[in-house]
C-alpha cells in the first residue's frame, strides 16, 4: 500500500516533467536553434573544391558554382535562383552542419551569399546545393584578420567619385601577404567581369588597378578583385570588394521652385477639398538637408493636413525633384483671403512662391467656353463657304461694287483671241475644233451673255497689213489676250502670237494672258525661253469636251474671273442690295 501510494505521488511530477521537455523541444524547433546536426547523404564522401580567404570587416560574397578559370559572372542575384540554392556551415570539415539563414549581416542574394561585412568567425565549411544542377558543392572560407594577413597600406573599401573627373581603383586585397607570390588580379563590377572594350576606350586595366579617364555615372557599383596566392600546397582565391559611388559637385544654385511660378492664381470651390502642390528642384548636395514647408501668410505650421511625396533617381547627380502639397479639407472665405506661400531652403539659399485662391466662377466659364466654340465653328463655316464659292463671290463683288477697269485706258477690245488654224481633216472630227470654239462658242459667251467685246483676226482686223504687225497692234489694243493651247497651236506658226502677247504683258501693265487647255500637249524643245516660263507661271484654266455653253458652269466662271472688270456691261441691279440678294441666294443654294 505504501509503495502504490509513492508511485501514484510520483505519477504527476514525471508527467510534469515529461510535458516541460516536450514544450522545452518545440520552442527551440520554432525559434530555429539547431536541435541535432544536419545530415546531407550525397556531401559524405565530397572533399572542399575552391578556397577563398577574406579580410576581417569587410565586405564579402560567395557563388554557389563550380570551379571554372573562364567563368564571366561571380554571382547572379536571379530572384528565381534564390529559391533554388540551399546554404550551410560547419565549422570544420566533418562537423555538424548548420543551415545558413539571413542575419544582420548575412544575405541570400541569387546564387550568392553576401557578408555585409564578413566577420571572423564565418570561418569555416560552406555547403551549397542548387536543385538539379549543383548535388554538393564544399566552400572553404578562412577569415583573417588585417594583422594576420599582414596587410599595410589597405586603405578605405568605398570611394567618391566625382563625375567627369579621372579616377582609379585598386584592389585592396593586394596590399595584403606580401609575403607570397600572387597571381595577376581579376575585376568583376556588380557581378559580371570587367574587360577591355572598343564602345569604353578611357576604361584601362593597368596592373592591379582600373583606369577611368572620365567618370560616368554608370560607374558607380560594387567592384570585387580576386588574385590567386598559394601558402603551402593550397592555391587560395584572396577576395576583396570595393564600393564606388560616382557624384557631383555640391550645387552653387538656391532652390528652383518649378510649380507655381511666381504669384499664381488658383480657382476653388467653397466647400470643397484642395490641394496646393509645390514642386521645387534642389541641386546636389552631398548630406544636404533640403527644406520645404508651406507657410499662410508667411506664418509657419498651418493647420492643415501636409503630404510630402519624395521623387528621386537613384544615381542621379542633377539633384532631387521635391513635391510637397499641403491638403485644405474644406475651402473657406479665409482661404480666398489668404496666401499660401511655399518656401524651400538649401544650404545655398532659399525660395518663394505664392498661391491665391480665387472663387470658380462656373457659368461664366461655361459660357465663355461654349461662345469660344461657337465663334470658332462659325469661323470654320465660313472659310469653308468661301474656299468653294470664291469665284462667285468675286464675281458679284465686281459686278456691283467694284470700280470700273475699262474707263480711260485707251483699249478698243477687252481681249485678243489666238488660237490655231484647223485642217480638214481635223474638221471632220466628233469633237469641237479650236476654230469653231475660237469663232462660235467663246464669242456667244463673252460677248452676247456677259458683254465684252472680242478681237479675232480674221473677223475684226481688215487684211492688207503685215501678219505680225497686225498682231501686235491687236494685242495691243486688247486688256486681255486669251490663248487657245492644243498641240496644233505649240507646233505651229501661231506660237509666235503668244510670244508677242508674253512680250506686250511685259512692256505693258495693263495687258494680262488668259491661258486656255483646249486639249493636252507636250512643250516642244524649241519653244523660245520667254514662253516655257510664261507656260509655267501663267494660270490655265483647262476646257473639257463635256463643258456645255451656259455661263453658270465653272469653265466661264474662271474665263469671266479672269477677264477686266467692266461694270457698265453687266444687267441687274447695281447697287449693294443687289449684292447681298445674290449672296443670300448663294448661301441657300
Amino acid at each position: 500500500m505504501i509503495l502504490e501510494e509513492n508511485v501514484s505521488e510520483y505519477q504527476p511530477k514525471l508527467i510534469k516533467k515529461m510535458m516541460l521537455t516536450f514544450y522545452w523541444i518545440l520552442a527551440l524547433f520554432v525559434t530555429g536553434t539547431e536541435v541535432r546536426g544536419i545530415n546531407l547523404p550525397g556531401c559524405v564522401h565530397v572533399k572542399p573544391q575552391v578556397w577563398y580567404r577574406a579580410i576581417s570587416d569587410e565586405e564579402f560574397v560567395l557563388q554557389c558554382a563550380l570551379p571554372d578559370k573562364d567563368a564571366t559572372n561571380i554571382y547572379n542575384n536571379s530572384v528565381l535562383k534564390q529559391h533554388e540554392v540551399k546554404w550551410f556551415w560547419s565549422q570544420k570539415d566533418k562537423g555538424h552542419l548548420k543551415a545558413v539563414k539571413e542575419s544582420s549581416n548575412i544575405t541570400l542574394q541569387g546564387d550568392a551569399l553576401w557578408f555585409k561585412p564578413v566577420r571572423d568567425n564565418a570561418s569555416g565549411i560552406y555547403t551549397c546545393v542548387i536543385r538539379e544542377k549543383i548535388p554538393c558543392l564544399k566552400i572553404v572560407l578562412e577569415v583573417q584578420t588585417k594583422a594576420e594577413a599582414k596587410c599595410s597600406g589597405y586603405g578605405t573599401n568605398t570611394l567618391y567619385f566625382l563625375a567627369g573627373n579621372g579616377n582609379s581603383i585598386a584592389c585592396p586585397g593586394t596590399k595584403c601577404y606580401s609575403h607570397i607570390n600572387k597571381g595577376a588580379v581579376r575585376w568583376y563590377k556588380d557581378g559580371r567581369q570587367v574587360e577591355h572594350r572598343e564602345n569604353r576606350k578611357s576604361l584601362k586595366l593597368m596592373g592591379n588597378e582600373i583606369y577611368l579617364k572620365t567618370t560616368y555615372v554608370q560607374d558607380a557599383g560594387i567592384y570585387v578583385c580576386d588574385y590567386t596566392l598559394f601558402d603551402n600546397t593550397t592555391q587560395w582565391t584572396m577576395r576583396t570588394a570595393v564600393t564606388v559611388e560616382v557624384i557631383a559637385k555640391n550645387t552653387i544654385h538656391p532652390p528652383n521652385i518649378l510649380h507655381p511660378s511666381g504669384v499664381a492664381i488658383l480657382e476653388a470651390e467653397l466647400g470643397k477639398p484642395l490641394e496646393l502642390e509645390c514642386r521645387v528642384q534642389f541641386g546636389f548636395e552631398r548630406g544636404s538637408l533640403m527644406r520645404v514647408t508651406w507657410k499662410r501668410d508667411n506664418k509657419e505650421n498651418i493647420n492643415e493636413k501636409l503630404n510630402e511625396e519624395i521623387s528621386d533617381c537613384p544615381r542621379c547627380l542633377k539633384g532631387h525633384v521635391l513635391r510637397h502639397v499641403a491638403k485644405l479639407e474644406e475651402v473657406t472665405e479665409r482661404d480666398l483671403r489668404s496666401n499660401f506661400i511655399c518656401f524651400a531652403q538649401n544650404s545655398v539659399g532659399n525660395a518663394t512662391a505664392v498661391i491665391q485662391l480665387r472663387k470658380k466662377q462656373r457659368v461664366f466659364f461655361l459660357y465663355i467656353l461654349c461662345s469660344a466654340i461657337s465663334i470658332l465653328f462659325a469661323l470654320l463655316l465660313c472659310t469653308a463657304f468661301i474656299y468653294q464659292h470664291w469665284i462667285e463671290i468675286v464675281l458679284m463683288y465686281r459686278s456691283y461694287l467694284a470700280h470700273n477697269e475699262t474707263t480711260g485706258d485707251g483699249k478698243e477690245f477687252d481681249a485678243f483671241v489666238s488660237y490655231a488654224k484647223t485642217n480638214s481633216s481635223e474638221s471632220d472630227s466628233a469633237f469641237i475644233s479650236e476654230e469653231k470654239f475660237a469663232l462660235e462658242i467663246l464669242p456667244d459667251i463673252l460677248e452676247n451673255k456677259y458683254g465684252y467685246k472680242l478681237c479675232i483676226l480674221e473677223r475684226d482686223v481688215l487684211p492688207g497689213g503685215a501678219y505680225t504687225d497686225e498682231v501686235v497692234t491687236a494685242i495691243r489694243q486688247s486688256r486681255r489676250t486669251i490663248i487657245i493651247l492644243s498641240p496644233a497651236y505649240v507646233n505651229g506658226p501661231n506660237i509666235f502670237e503668244l510670244q508677242a502677247a508674253v512680250n506686250c504683258a511685259l512692256e505693258d501693265k495693263k495687258i494680262k494672258l488668259v491661258l486656255i487647255k483646249f486639249q493636252a500637249f507636250q512643250e516642244p524643245e524649241t519653244l523660245p525661253p520667254v514662253v516655257k516660263k510664261a507656260l509655267r507661271i501663267l494660270p490655265v484654266i483647262t476646257w473639257k469636251p463635256s463643258i456645255s455653253a451656259a455661263p453658270n458652269k465653272k469653265f466661264w466662271k474662271y474665263i469671266h474671273y479672269h477677264m477686266p472688270v467692266n461694270t457698265t456691261k453687266v444687267l441687274g441691279n447695281c447697287n449693294l442690295k443687289g449684292f447681298f440678294q445674290r449672296l443670300f441666294s448663294l448661301v441657300h443654294r
